[in-house]
């Protein structure tokens, strides 16, 4: 236990964050679990075991012949784990540089890039040193980022610290920074060499970050398990709770999807796209929040139940599919609430999303739990929904009648 931390631990083991009692996470009798994500010579695994980190070091042998490791890491995972990351790497004979960044959504910018990368050459990175992005997805993102455009591309690791992070962000090769028009706008796709998660990490984490994961991890049920949907319904409490078998599930089972899916599609050209299932409508939140104020996960909370409402509205799903939905965000302790000024606003910021295609919002909508399927959706018609739901600054300037286009259906992703 890092001194310092306002964490104690018990006699019988739990753990009392900042006065209040949470079970931890233990080693006991969990075996080590990997999930391959099969991308040809870019494959990888992701690798799932409690106390991971103290070896994160031994680990990395079969993934660099270089001595020079940057350590990518934030002001708030840096006062937990830095120390004994750098201490496992220097065990196994490595030479560490610890880069550490403001922490928050804010950091994800070109000029945090230009720092890593004025980093990486003062200290004479080649071709093969590596980077390992100790942090959550925002560190996850940016130093993938980094890793892909040094030197036209040096190997980097993942080793993510929110569940966020673990279940979703460090798993397919998405990287990058947001534009103050949008989110994620600029980037690369480029796979880590391993994914590395250590659950024990969990037990430091914020409530609200855990809480804001499992949208990410409400997400995959929905896309692609009505199986898991169900287990998510039944063991929340616990998953609140932080119980050690539920948790595990819980995140291998997310990577499983997610693996898949990548497997299949790695650069979003069509079955990823299921993926962003909750962020149309999520990600423009967050934009018109300006990255403050909502989190990642408590946006992809909104849009998952707002988005199957809206499909709901153009006829594609039945209201007990959306209340289902809403019923588990809300156990969750998520809200699900859209609080834009106006459609106007809403719309707007949807237009800067990334899957915009001619202009015309592509969204994941779905069908049933376990299935959901692709399709454009027009102005007119999410106004109408928006004006029905919200009643205020609805009216489009212009758009089309939404026209007849074909269903992309996506089956449940198999086990």
């Amino acid at each position: 236990m890092n001194p310092g931390l306002p964490i104690q631990e018990e006699s019988d083991g739990r753990l009392v964050f900042f006065g209040q009692e949470r079970p931890s996470l233990s080693v006991a009798g969990v075996a080590e679990q990997t999930v391959p994500v099969t991308l040809g010579e870019r494959s990888y695994d992701i690798v799932l075991h409690p106390g991971l980190l103290e070896t994160v070091g031994d680990r990395l042998r079969a993934l660099t012949t270089s001595p020079k490791i940057g350590v990518v890491t934030d002001r708030h995972v840096a006062s937990r784990y830095l120390q004994g990351t750098l201490r496992s790497l220097c065990m196994a004979g490595y030479d560490p540089t610890p880069i550490i960044l403001p922490p928050g959504e804010r950091t994800k910018t070109l000029g945090t890039i230009a720092k890593i990368l004025d980093e990486l050459a003062r200290h004479k990175f080649e071709r093969q040193s590596l980077l390992l992005a100790l942090g959550g997805g925002v560190i996850g993102d940016v130093t993938g980022f980094a890793a892909a455009i040094y030197q036209r591309g040096i190997p980097y690791v993942q080793v993510p610290t929110t569940l966020v992070a673990q279940v979703d962000s460090s798993v397919g090769g998405k990287t990058g920074v947001d534009h103050r028009l949008g989110k994620n706008l600029i980037g690369a796709f480029y796979q880590p060499r391993a994914v590395l998660i250590d659950p024990l990490m969990l037990r430091t984490l914020p409530r609200r970050e855990w809480v804001a994961g499992l949208a990410e991890v409400i997400k995959y049920g929905i896309i692609a398990d009505e199986e898991f949907f169900t287990f998510l319904e039944q063991e929340i409490p616990a998953l609140l709770k932080l119980d050690e078998e539920p948790v595990i599930h819980a995140i291998k089972r997310s990577c499983e999807i997610k693996a898949q899916v990548v497997g299949a599609d790695e650069r979003e050209s069509d079955r990823r796209r299921i993926l962003n299932y909750g962020h149309t409508i999520g990600h423009a939140l967050e934009s018109l929040a300006g990255y403050r104020g909502l989190i990642h996960g408590e946006a992809v909370g909104i849009g998952l139940v707002q988005e199957a409402d809206l499909a709901c509205h153009m006829g594609l799903c039945g209201r007990g599919v959306v209340e289902r939905i809403r019923s588990l965000v809300q156990r969750a302790g998520l809200s699900e609430q859209v609080s834009p000024r106006s459609f106007t606003s809403l719309w707007g910021a949807m237009q800067h999303d990334k899957k915009v295609v001619g202009g015309r919002v592509i969204g994941v909508w779905p069908v049933r739990i376990g299935e959901v399927v692709i399709r454009p959706i027009e102005q007119q018609v999410c106004a109408a929904w928006f004006q029905s739901r919200h009643g205020r600054g609805s009216r489009p300037s212009s758009g089309r009648q939404l026209g007849k286009h074909p269903v992309h259906r996506k089956s449940r992703a198999s086990k």
